[in-house]
């Protein structure tokens, strides 16, 4: 993170890192770790935390640094559509079901929704884009077997603010605990 909150940014200044550092750590990394050839299994990509916590230039000096080691090979390597795919008929044929993977009749379907018109999406022109890149944002709804799960962003099943003034009561009692 190069842009804390005195310049703006979302982070403590305190872990704010000075740009040229950090680019000559990723460097080390790439040139420690990187391994471009077919079949590796390990591959160092080249990606900002987030776009709020650095500097356009970090951003772009980044980018150039990725593209100068062949790291990451840029966003065009893999589409959000491919990644869907992956995620969803590419998990299904990884664990051997063809009952899942599609929204279609006569298949087994759960069904997750987000909504894609907040901060964790910001700027993005493509909601697919948005939900496989971006940061998850918080489940709008969530159809397990048939039973919806989370209505509204709410979850449906139980009632959740005496949940957390119990789980706060146990977590007082822990640190009460451990103090004597």
């Amino acid at each position: 993170m190069s842009v804390g909150e005195s310049d703006g940014g979302p982070s403590p200044d305190t872990l704010v890192e000075d740009e040229d550092a950090i680019l000559a750590d990723t460097r080390r990394v790439i040139e420690s770790f990187h391994d471009d050839s077919r079949y590796a299994m390990v591959q160092v990509g080249v990606a900002p935390c987030s776009p709020f916590s650095v500097s356009l230039d970090l951003m772009r000096a980044s980018a150039d640094l990725a593209r100068s080691y062949r790291a990451g090979h840029g966003p065009a390597a893999l589409g959000a559509c491919e990644v869907l795919r992956l995620a969803t008929r590419g998990g299904a044929a990884a664990l051997g079901r063809d009952d899942i993977g599609v929204l279609a009749p006569g298949m087994a379907a759960d069904l997750v929704a987000f909504r894609t018109d907040g901060v964790a999406h910001a700027g993005s022109h493509d909601p697919v884009a948005a939900l496989v890149f971006c940061a998850p944002g918080q489940v709008a709804w969530s159809v397990i077997d048939g039973r919806v799960i989370v209505r509204e962003g709410r979850i449906a099943s139980f009632d959740l603010p005496p949940t957390l003034a119990r789980h706060g009561r146990l977590a007082r009692t822990l640190v009460d605990a451990g103090a004597r």
